[in-house]
């Protein structure tokens, strides 16, 4: 009897992580309000910065949301004017990995004109919310 409780509870706690992890996954987030603002220049990232905005994408190799990701955030770049997709291998950049708190990938950081961190998502994020982001997070 024991056994079976210790087995349910274990299934119910599974079962809560992964509703909550599905909510929040691909949900672009306003960065925290902390003081805190990173800015990333083209140093930094081996490319040139958007004249409007970046999409900044941590990847891995063998990580299957990242290549659905990957196209999405290609095709946002090519329908709005002004933005760039930029996508980084996190094992090769772990100081910027360790830096920004980057906990899994794909990991999106949506970043200004300036480099500043406006939004990020951890997962892959949906087309429609991403232009959405840009459309009102950005000038």
């Amino acid at each position: 009897m024991e056994g079976a409780v210790i087995a349910v509870a274990v299934l119910a706690a599974a079962t809560v992580f992964g509703l909550v992890r599905r909510r929040r996954d691909g949900v672009l987030r306003a960065r925290r309000e902390d003081g805190v603002t990173e800015v990333l220049g083209p140093g930094e990232l081996g490319a040139d910065l958007g004249e409007r905005a970046t999409l900044l994408q941590f990847s891995s190799a063998f990580c299957a949301p990242c290549r659905a990701t990957r196209r999405v955030l290609g095709d946002v770049a090519g329908m709005v004017e002004g933005v760039a997709h930029i996508e980084l291998d996190a094992e090769s950049h772990l100081d910027l990995v360790r830096r920004l708190n980057i906990v899994r990938t794909p990991t999106v950081l949506v970043l200004d004109a300036a480099g500043r961190v406006v939004q990020r998502a951890s997962g892959a994020p949906r087309k429609a919310d991403v232009i959405a982001v840009l459309g009102t997070a950005l000038p």
